[in-house]
Parts: structure tokens; sequence; C-alpha cells
């Protein structure tokens, strides 16, 4: 039987209350989110059980966490509900870098997407990206000639990989590439899985300049795979806190800055 709108509305409703409020904590326990959200004990874990079968959180047992892992930081749904203001406040702050007329290539990360939904009001561009979330933002908009890279298509990550991707990309010349990774220190960028690396490799590659949008959870960590050198980038935009020996560091390679957060 098919859910009714209303209560399949009401359902992400609370999903979206429950997934902040555990990544606000880190965890939250079962009897705590009943109370959170009003609805019974059976319906409460339900909802745990889709969220973690999404991969946004993690179940164990009376309770759900969300500290990162290499499986839950590549999910999308988990990249969407973390660190949303400082995403935005870098998507402002790259902005400026974004000329009409100009191409721009985005990679599949939550921050490119928060750029994706500015770009409508710097057209004409056009814009070339491998993020479904992306495409579905600026499919009707005016002024954007969208470039949609094709591959096999990741669930966890909500975008499309693999040797066809990188054989488009690698075709593909734009004029500024924006993209995020999952950790950084002073000298060196990093990602948890290694086929992705390759994707931003070539997506970095392939602008004439590159920007490197990081929120300060990223700064200061290492993954398993190495990237590319912070050299490797035109411009790196963070939001702080972050350690100003680090950014010291960091401004000795490239052009750094640090974005405020409203």
């Amino acid at each position: 039987m098919t859910t009714p709108p209303s209560s399949r509305g009401a359902r992400q409703q609370r999903h979206q209350v429950i997934v902040d409020h555990v990544l606000a904590r880190g965890d939250a326990t079962v009897a705590e989110l009943v109370e959170l959200t009003g609805v019974s004990l059976m319906t409460v874990h339900r909802d745990i059980a889709e969220l973690a079968d999404r991969g946004i959180l993690r179940k164990y047992h009376g309770g759900v966490s969300a500290q990162p892992s290499m499986v839950f930081e590549s999910s999308s749904d988990f990249r969407l509900h973390a660190h949303a203001d400082e995403k935005r406040a870098l998507a402002h702050a790259a902005l400026p870098f974004v000329a009409p007329g100009t191409s721009v290539m985005l990679d599949d990360s939550t921050s490119a997407l928060a750029l994706a939904r500015l770009l409508p009001e710097v057209g004409p561009l056009t814009v070339v990206t491998n993020y479904r979330l992306i495409t579905e933002e600026l499919r009707g908009a005016e002024g954007i000639r969208l470039i949609c890279v094709g591959g096999e298509y990741s669930r966890t990550h909500d975008s499309w990989i693999g040797l066809p991707a990188m054989d488009m990309i690698g075709g593909i010349s734009v004029d500024l590439s924006v993209l995020s990774t999952s950790a950084m220190t002073a000298g060196m960028t990093f990602h948890q899985e290694q086929e992705i690396v390759s994707i931003k490799r070539a997506t970095r590659q392939a602008g004439a300049r590159s920007v490197l949008l990081m929120d300060h959870s990223k700064v200061g960590r290492r993954a398993l795979h190495q990237l590319e050198g912070v050299d490797s980038f035109d411009h790196v935009l963070l939001t702080g806190p972050v350690d100003e020996e680090l950014v010291r560091e960091m401004r000795e390679l490239t052009d750094v800055r640090v974005v405020e957060t409203e």
C-alpha cells in the first residue's frame, strides 16, 4: 500500500529532526528519540532502521550514532546534513571566482552543491558535473548550459563514477574546477576511497584554475588515500576555527582564505 503524501511528509520531517539531533550530539538513545519526536517506540525503531539503511546514521543496541567513518563520510545523505551553514558560507566566498560566460566543473561534494544553488544569478555559464543533485538543481535554470558526466551510478555518492566518467572528464577543459574532499593537512589532501580520488584528480586537472572548499571539520585530518598536494589548488577556502600555524604553512604553498560563518 502506498504511503499517503501527508504521512510521507511527516516521516521525512521526523527523520530530519532525528538526524539533526544525532549529528549535533554524536549519538542518541532510542528513549531520547521517542521523547524528542513524540511518536511510539516502534515508530522510532522503524525510523532508525531506515536511516541506517540509507547510510546516514549507525545503529547500535539501544541507540544510534553519527560518528564519522569511511562509509558514512562517503554517503551523500550524511554529507547533506553535515556543516550546512559552513558550506553555504564557503559557496558565497567561492562565487566571485565564477565569471559570467565561463565554464565551471563541480565535483560530487555537497560544498559544490551549495555553490551550484548560487550559480543561476551569475549566468550565462556552462556547468559540468557528475553529481545528480547538482543536475537536479540546475536543470531548469535559465542561462545555464548543463553538461552531465555519465558513468557507473553510485548510490552511496549519488553521482556517476568509474572509467566512463573518467574518460569524459579527461576530454573536457573548463575555466574553473570547484571541489571538496574528506580531509587535509598543511601539505596534502585526502579521500577514503581510491576510485573517488581518481575522479577528483581528473576534475581538478580539467580546470585552468581550481578552488578547494573545506569546512573546518576536515582540516588537520588524514584519510586513507592521498589526493593531491595543497599546492595543486590555486585557491583554498576554509571555515574556522582552524589552527593558525597550519594555515600559515598552507599559505606558503597557495592562496588560502579563512571564511567566516554567519
